[in-house]
């Protein structure tokens, strides 16, 4: 009797531990604590390089040609109206391709769409040197373009997805990742150049390589339809896949445009582009009309978007440990106050001190990136603000170099577009407080 309770007593054991649900990535179990099952360990070692390797393919299409500019010009027989639109086709780009992206990702998954970005970005890098024609050369580059705008929506997804609990780490390494390859773009592509023999061509083509590398790591998730790690069901629970389990919120969309705060982190990412292209396009033209040397004047701009590097990574782990993102907003941009006081009051005395106060200022990037993954409770809802907030904020961005680049010509001199640049801070610090708050898209939008 007694051996035959023993029994049952086990077989219940054995049945309840069916039941329970296999631990999440991370978590203990039996082989030992902090291990991942086996087949989601390796496809999240994937995911992390494809992170890394994709961001530093977000830039370089467009600093890499402002390095070669003038010989891409001379090369090709481009005006200067033709130059000067080519430097607006990055966000424009952008901003049109980017709505697209949800709409891929439900159908294909955000994975299989990075790994297509990367293949139109090794594509149009390949291709725009060689076709000997302003047309062909600018058809190329929206093709690039198209593959860095769609993962640049995106990235936050996937950062959502795979690492819900580890946001704010993964958007630094990735906004890290992302500063570290524009800046290497702008400092190395002219000496890269030279090595090569002088040809421009060569110059833009060898960037190809990089974005190619970026392929591979998401070749073998594209069969996974971003499958990311998550807890499993109970034994004998019907399986579901996960593209079924995307699609459903499609049928009720989220109406994104009813949330005020994804209006405010719209009109934030669009003013935070437009001082990061105006300081780009302009902080070294600004230098030199001081007086500092034109070599000085470009090492100061490279000391700007190095800061990138490292505070791309401390701020995004800073915010996700506050309740609310709005102070760091408002400190960032009293650093560009600041920097464009100095640039006004005393451009060459100060020089050093300015530009590494608006390299500090242009760090609102990767902490508007990191609130668009903590503004919404669902992967498809960070999808959509994702695409919303980018969207309308690189057409917003748009006007401002050309508008800098008019006021100067019109008065001058720099004084008039510094104003302008302070002038569109106070908004940006604004609208940065109210996307700061601790609160969600859907809640807004179901109100």
């Amino acid at each position: 009797m007694a051996s035959e309770e023993t029994r049952t007593a086990q077989t219940r054991t054995a049945m309840s531990s069916a039941r329970k649900p296999s631990p999440e990535p991370g978590t203990a179990t039996a082989a030992g604590p902090g291990r991942t099952p086996p087949t989601r360990a390796w496809a999240t070692r994937l995911v992390v390089v494809g992170i890394v390797l994709s961001a530093l393919n977000l830039r370089p299409a467009i600093t890499s040609l402002g390095a070669l500019l003038e010989e891409v010009r001379d090369g090709l027989g481009m005006s200067g109206g033709v130059a000067g639109v080519l430097t607006s086709v990055p966000p424009l780009c952008f901003a049109v391709f980017g709505v697209t992206a949800p709409r891929l990702a439900r159908r294909f998954g955000a994975g299989a769409v990075v790994c297509a970005g990367m293949v139109a970005i090794t594509a149009g890098l390949l291709i725009r040197p060689y076709t000997g024609s302003t047309v062909g050369f600018l058809a190329a580059s929206a093709l690039a373009l198209m593959g860095i705008a769609v993962s640049n929506v995106l990235m936050p997804v996937i950062v959502k997805r795979w690492f819900p609990d580890r946001v704010g780490s993964m958007t630094g390494l990735y906004s890290m990742a992302l500063a570290l390859g524009t800046s290497l773009a702008a400092a190395v592509t002219v000496p890269v150049t030279d090595a090569l023999g002088g040809d421009w061509q060569s110059g833009l083509t060898v960037w190809a390589g990089l974005a190619a590398a970026a392929v591979l790591p998401w070749l073998p998730l594209v069969r996974e339809r971003d499958a990311a790690p998550a807890q499993e069901p109970p034994a004998g629970t019907p399986r579901e896949r996960p593209r079924e389990a995307e699609e459903r919120p499609a049928q009720a969309p989220l109406r994104i445009t009813r949330s005020r705060t994804a209006w405010a982190l719209a009109v934030f990412f669009g003013l935070q582009a437009t001082a990061a292209y105006i300081t780009m396009g302009w902080m070294a033209q600004i230098f030199r009309d001081a007086g500092v040397p034109a070599g000085t004047a470009g090492l100061l701009l490279a000391v700007t978007m190095v800061m990138g590097v490292p505070l791309a990574f401390v701020i995004p782990r800073l915010a996700t440990r506050l309740p609310q993102q709005g102070p760091i907003a408002l400190a960032l941009g009293v650093c560009g106050l600041a920097g464009y006081a100095g640039l006004y009051f005393a451009p060459a005395a100060g020089a050093w001190a300015w530009a590494l106060l608006l390299g500090i200022s242009n760090c609102a990037f990767p902490l508007a990136l990191t609130m668009v993954g903590m503004r919404a409770r669902t992967g498809p809802g960070v999808a959509q603000l994702s695409a919303f907030a980018q969207s309308t904020g690189y057409l917003i961005s748009i006007p401002g170099p050309l508008l800098v680049g008019v006021l100067y010509q019109q008065s001058g001199g720099w004084g008039l577009p510094i104003a302008l640049m302070a002038g569109l801070m106070l908004p940006q610090m604004a609208v940065g407080f109210l996307a700061g708050r601790n609160r969600t898209v859907e809640e807004e939008a179901a109100r």
